[in-house]
């Protein structure tokens, strides 16, 4: 069994088309496919089920690609380690990162670390706190920017506190509270608003503080994005609650403070102190420099 198929059946596993998974891994699909059953012969089991619309793992695939991303990931950090012997920097480094990261210019930081380190390769994944906590925690990460309560705490996780804002409201220039100078939650409850999807950190904030409050409030509409949620509440369709820091200057949009009792949000730098590999070390330091990994 070599690492190339458990690349081409981690591939397929994560894409659901050998297609897409041979443009993936720069092969053409005849060659993936016939790796892909050399290996199932080799096993004695199928891996996939196939047909002319869909390819799904068998019981048995699950298996193999758990304990192959496992094996991959290990080969890939034993090479960054031999190679940082060496003086240059080599590996993945995996970086987790919620839609409304402010405390952090992602662009400009990758792109310092990517000219001083060239040879490792950056993967960026959008996400959720919760499900960023947890790739960490079992090693499928190395980074993430996280976006919490102030009330809670990262579990499973190294952190270090990178801003602290209270949300703001956000609505219509032309909606009846756009004068005003402030805004409580109790009027926010009398409004349709637009949030993140229930369950999802990104809401987490405003729930507990109108559950704090002892109201109920009325989300209509629920959106993954900052950009769709604002050209809701620009069409005055609802209101948002989201941090100032990430709502641009537009004459279309009014940011109010919200009265006492709104909500506040923690950012967070989270990593994995375990066994961190090579570029994960050398990223933190560049973000944070003096803080032990």
């Amino acid at each position: 069994m070599e690492l190339q198929q458990m690349r081409y059946v981690v591939a397929v596993a994560e894409e659901r088309n050998f297609t897409r998974a041979a443009q993936r891994c720069h092969v053409v699909q005849s060659a993936l496919s016939h790796q892909i059953k050399a290996l199932e012969r080799e096993l004695g089991v199928p891996l996939f089920v196939r047909n002319s619309r869909r390819v799904e793992l068998t019981f048995a695939g699950e298996q193999f690609v758990a304990s192959a991303r496992a094996s991959l990931s290990a080969a890939e950090r034993a090479v960054a380690d031999a190679t940082g012997l060496s003086g240059e920097l080599r590996g993945e480094l995996r970086l987790g990162l919620i839609p409304t990261v402010n405390a952090l210019n992602v662009p400009a930081t990758l792109g310092d670390f990517h000219r001083k380190h060239p040879a490792v390769s950056i993967k960026l994944v959008s996400g959720s706190s919760d499900n960023f906590m947890a790739a960490i925690a079992e090693g499928h990460m190395d980074l993430a920017v996280l976006g919490l309560p102030e009330s809670v705490t990262p579990r499973g996780v190294q952190t270090t506190a990178l801003a602290r804002e209270a949300l703001v409201a956000v609505l219509s220039a032309e909606h009846r509270l756009a004068p005003q100078p402030r805004v409580s939650l109790e009027e926010l409850a009398r409004e349709s608003l637009v949030d993140f999807p229930a369950g999802t950190t990104g809401r987490s904030q405003t729930d507990i503080a109108f559950e704090r409050a002892g109201l109920t409030r009325t989300v209509v509409f629920e959106a993954m994005t900052t950009p769709l949620i604002l050209d809701l509440v620009r069409h005055g369709l609802a209101v948002a609650i989201l941090p100032g820091s990430v709502v641009p200057e537009d004459p279309q949009l009014v940011c109010l403070p919200i009265g006492e009792g709104g909500p506040v949000r923690v950012e967070y730098l989270a990593w994995r102190s375990f066994n961190p590999s090579p570029a994960a070390r050398v990223f933190l330091e560049m973000l944070v420099p003096h803080k032990d990994i």
